[in-house]
């Protein structure tokens, strides 16, 4: 198994797959340690996460060059997420206790209440595109609920999932709470069902949250799946048009265009659809496509020659079923992954741009006629992750935002982000269950009825 730099296809390490007999003294050894965790005390576990967030801050610069060595993030980029996983690490070691806290209920018993007891050790498969944040923001409430944790990571991330092994073996955590196996999603079928994982979450494709779910199903495990996203932000006749452009410009670009809540289609009243259209197209057209570690590139290499591929793929079939590329949509010549920033106009049913995720720097744009139209085009996909609306009308955005849009994240004038402070998840093939804020933290916990007459 490799690690390839995108930015130059040249092999950075390989690394041994693990045999089924290591991986099940692994797991064997992690529900003994999360035996006696369980049994710390919330401020225990909170020293050890607030020490995690410290090394992740030390060593931001560190952890920026691996990103963009083994799936090609911006420097910059790459400083932020190490500071985002630091942040999550911090808000779960303050707020853990009161999440938790027993829920008082009265009743006819002389005392009930609700407990929250950890499940035992968790499997989390992650994806590459935000290496260290989709771990921590998963790793952070797991462990201070109680639970022990399995990582099994994108093979083109390996490096970074070591390292995040190491970072928070250096914070204290056991040894054999936390451990990275290396396994070809092949092959893990046996671990998904082994008796010593409690339940399983996943970051990544519909199609491998489907495999992930179904097999977890057939031993009753439960799952929690964050799959992709096709988000429509919807502009209408009275938005701030400049502000929409560089805010729906921005979030389409995040990460290279390798965001599952990236902006993807861009749905706009025929009213201003011109003048978004062309100031769109000023700010996309200024971003730089180039090395990850030079300053200012703005969209590095996309993370593997075949994601590129398949995304150029997407752009001829929209093309061909009668998209039109006004910016971009040429694959460059030469080494590395990379990809041009890409407008497609003209865009409706039964074309690749608007039915599946473009998962790179390219933007579907959609006119429509009224709110109405806008709102049946935003929620014609499988598709329910994140949305978001642009109006100066902030009242009727809102309403928009909070009972017509499907999706699990609904923004107003801003583009969709994850918060620590605010449940992250979708409906739909988007997947199911929420991370993050109180919610997420009680994703993998026994919510136990305690009756006491």
């Amino acid at each position: 198994m490799k690690t390839i730099d995108p930015a130059t296809g040249k092999t950075l390490k390989e690394y041994q797959e693990m045999e089924m007999e290591e991986i099940d003294s692994i797991i064997q050894k992690a529900n003994s340690a999360q035996q006696e965790w369980k049994n710390k005390s919330f401020e225990k576990r909170a020293e050890y996460l607030r020490k995690m967030a410290e090394i992740l801050k030390e060593r931001k610069h560190e952890l920026a060059e691996m990103m963009a060595k083994e799936m090609g993030k911006p420097l910059s980029q790459g400083v932020g997420e190490a500071e985002k996983c630091a942040w999550v690490c911090e808000y779960y070691a303050d707020q853990a206790t009161s999440f938790l806290d027993d829920d008082m209920i009265e009743t006819d018993a002389s005392k009930s209440y609700v407990t929250f007891n950890p499940l035992g050790v968790i499997l989390a498969i992650m994806p590459w595109n935000f290496p260290f944040w989709q771990l921590f923001r998963f790793a952070a409430p797991a462990l201070m609920a109680g639970n022990g944790a399995i990582l099994k990571h994108s093979e083109n991330t390996t490096g970074c999932a070591f390292e995040i092994e190491k970072i928070i073996h250096e914070a204290g955590i056991p040894k054999e709470l936390f451990r990275t196996i290396v396994r070809d999603k092949t092959g893990m079928k046996e671990v998904i069902q082994h008796e010593g994982i409690a339940a399983v979450t996943l970051t990544g494709s519909t199609r491998a949250g489907k495999a992930v779910a179904a097999q977890a199903g057939e031993v009753l495990k439960k799952t929690v799946l964050e799959l992709g996203g096709s988000d429509p932000y919807i502009i209408l006749e009275d938005a701030d048009v400049k502000q929409a452009a560089e805010t729906c410009a921005t979030s389409r670009l995040i990460n290279s265009g390798q965001s599952c809540i990236a902006a993807k289609r861009f749905i706009v009243s025929e009213h201003v659809y011109d003048e978004f259209v062309e100031e769109f197209t000023r700010i996309m057209k200024s971003k730089k496509v180039g090395d990850p570690f030079e300053d200012g590139t703005d969209i590095g290499p996309q993370a593997r020659e075949d994601l590129r591929d398949e995304l150029h793929d997407q752009v001829q079939k929209s093309v061909e079923k009668g998209a039109r590329i006004t910016l971009g949509g040429e694959k460059p010549d030469g080494k590395g992954a990379y990809y041009p920033v890409t407008i497609l106009e003209n865009v409706g049913p039964g074309m690749p741009a608007y039915e599946e995720e473009l998962f790179g720097p390219v933007a579907a744009i959609i006119k429509v006629k009224d709110e109405s139209e806008a709102i049946k085009t935003a929620n014609d996909t499988n598709f329910g992750l994140g949305a978001a609306v642009f109006s100066k009308d902030e009242k009727r955005a809102e309403q928009i935002a909070a009972t017509q849009l499907e999706a699990g994240c609904c923004f107003v004038n801003k583009f969709v982000k994850s918060d620590p402070r605010l449940p992250f998840g979708g409906i739909k093939q988007s997947g199911y269950g929420r991370e993050l804020s109180l919610y997420g933290i009680r994703e993998f916990v026994n919510a136990k009825t305690v009756y006491v007459k």
